[in-house]
Formats: C-alpha cells, sequence, structure tokens
C-alpha cells in the first residue's frame, strides 16, 4: 500500500536533505545550477554554499514493511514553483512543512497551504547552525498555527530523525482521518 508524503517549506530549508536522508532508494531530484538571474529573488545569504535548487520536485521511497511502502515528494521553496503544488499533494495523507527558524516568514505559503487544502501538516524545526531558537510556544505564534498542529525539531542530515519526524506527520494524518471519520 502506497503511502505519500509532502515535505515542503521556503527557500533552502533542507527539504531535499530530508527527502535523500532517509529513502531506501537514490533519491530523485530536480535540481539546477543557481544562476545570477534568481540573486535578487531567492535569498542565499543564509545558506552561502548553496548551488543548486529544486526547480519540481524530490522524489523518495521507503519501505516501511512488505505491505506499506512510503512515497516522500519535496516541494520546490520558490513561490514561483507553486504552480506545481496541486499536483505534489494530490492523494498525500499529510505533509511536513520545514521550518528555519532564522527566516520563519519562508514556511507562511506553506503553512498556509495546507490549512487551505486541508491537508495535515506538522512543522519541522530543522537544526541549523547559529539558527535562533524559538520555543515551540513562540514558533506556534510566529506561524499563527494552533496547538492541534505539532511541532518537532530534527535533523535533516540524521536518517533516525528524519523518521521520527515523518512519524509525527503520520500521527497527525491518523489523528485527521478519525476526526473526519467521527463527522
Amino acid at each position: 500500500m502506497p503511502v505519500k508524503i509532502v515535505v515542503a517549506g521556503g527557500f533552502g530549508v533542507g527539504k531535499t536533505t530530508t527527502v535523500g536522508s532517509i529513502s531506501d532508494t537514490i533519491p530523485l531530484t530536480t535540481e539546477a545550477a543557481m544562476t545570477t538571474v534568481a540573486a535578487g529573488i531567492d535569498d542565499g545569504s543564509l545558506a552561502p554554499d548553496k548551488r543548486t535548487t529544486t526547480v519540481a520536485m524530490d522524489f523518495g521511497s521507503l519501505a516501511i514493511d512488505k505491505g506499506i511502502k512510503l512515497y516522500l515528494f519535496g516541494t520546490p521553496g520558490q513561490d514561483r514553483f507553486g504552480f506545481m503544488w496541486g499536483d505534489l499533494i494530490r492523494g498525500a495523507l499529510g505533509a511536513l512543512v520545514i521550518v528555519d527558524t532564522r527566516r520563519t516568514e519562508d514556511c507562511f505559503p506553506a503553512v498556509d497551504y495546507f490549512e487551505t487544502a486541508g491537508v495535515p501538516f506538522a512543522i519541522g524545526v530543522n537544526r541549523f547552525p547559529a539558527r535562533e531558537r524559538l520555543s515551540h510556544e513562540e514558533l506556534r505564534w510566529a506561524l499563527a498555527v494552533g496547538q492541534e498542529v505539532p511541532v518537532v525539531e530534527f535533523d535533516a542530515r540524521d536518517k533516525v530523525s528524519v523518521r521520527d519526524a515523518l512519524l509525527v506527520v503520520l500521527d497527525q494524518a491518523l489523528v485527521f482521518a478519525q476526526a473526519t471519520a467521527a463527522r
């Protein structure tokens, strides 16, 4: 049985790294070199070594057991590629919205998108070096999300840490499905 999870967030927050660190197979990425054309559009100041960016999606998979396979779809982070999101979220059970607390405003579009689409999601705070430390309550306030939205800290480079964040998303999807069924 396929289970689809979307990994979303702003530019350079770690979506490609998240998908790649847990995928059983070599992930499909649509990375393109960053050009001077995007210099005024994409703020790369917090990721000065970033040379590529996702222009369509990332895709990875993870066999949970013989009967369940998790499919991960990473969205592009720039607004100009937002037209693809509708196709990427179709059939998704949930989403992980990745946040870099040094620039929480970059994840507003993703939070708004999943709230409007009615897709359950969790906030994943990627552990960047020298990041601003916010409590979960401060982050919820900054993002204008309620207690029903889980917040989890994780390291996009670490397979176990990503697994734990995805388990929170799957739990959120289960809670959402149970609430929907009870109506």
